[in-house]
């Protein structure tokens, strides 16, 4: 993530968080950011030097005065203006780490052989709450290659509990044992 991305994001946050509007800000954001990953063309268009800033900023008016608050508007069009709209996806990831923190919320994502059912789910949510005191929110992505168990990312870790960390755990100790 960029520097030019955390200091944007913190000034948004900020001025949301003062207004009570964070978490509105940050489901826009999100749904932007998507759309942005889908129409890289337009990032590009924002981007573009030989488009004078004010057209820029026009396209963004008609694009979404109406549809996502004021405030993120106001903050693309800044983005425009300096340059930095190609920043837009480091600004939409620092803002939800901030947001994360101050709520509480610590994202985990569960990695299984095969997706896990709305009761697994539930339970390992609550497990995990249980243990680190936060509201999880987690998301669950298969890999075949797990064979069976779960591995858990989250801030920057990695607890594996898979079958295939312990078979490779198991196939180095046979490795370095010395007969």
């Amino acid at each position: 993530m960029s520097q030019i991305g955390m200091t944007y994001a913190e000034a948004l946050y900020s001025l949301a968080k003062e207004e009570k509007c964070e978490k509105a800000v940050m489901e826009q954001m999100k749904t932007l950011d998507e759309i942005f990953a889908q129409e890289s063309d337009f990032i590009r268009l924002l981007s573009a030097p030989n488009v004078e800033k004010e057209t820029r900023c026009a396209i963004l008016d008609d694009s979404f005065r109406g549809k996502v608050h004021p405030y993120l508007l106001n903050f693309m069009k800044i983005l425009t203006e300096k340059g930095y709209v190609r920043y837009f996806h480091d600004c939409c990831q620092a803002y939800r780490e901030q947001y994360n923190e101050e709520m509480g919320i610590l994202p985990v994502c569960a990695v299984t052989a095969i997706e896990l059912t709305e009761d697994q789910t539930a339970k390992l949510k609550a497990k995990l709450e249980k243990i680190t005191g936060k509201t999880v929110e987690l998301t669950n992505r298969t890999d075949p290659s797990c064979l069976g168990g779960v591995r858990l990312d989250y801030e920057g870790k990695r607890v594996d509990g898979t079958v295939k960390n312990r078979l490779d755990d198991i196939r180095s100790l046979l490795k370095n044992t010395v007969l």
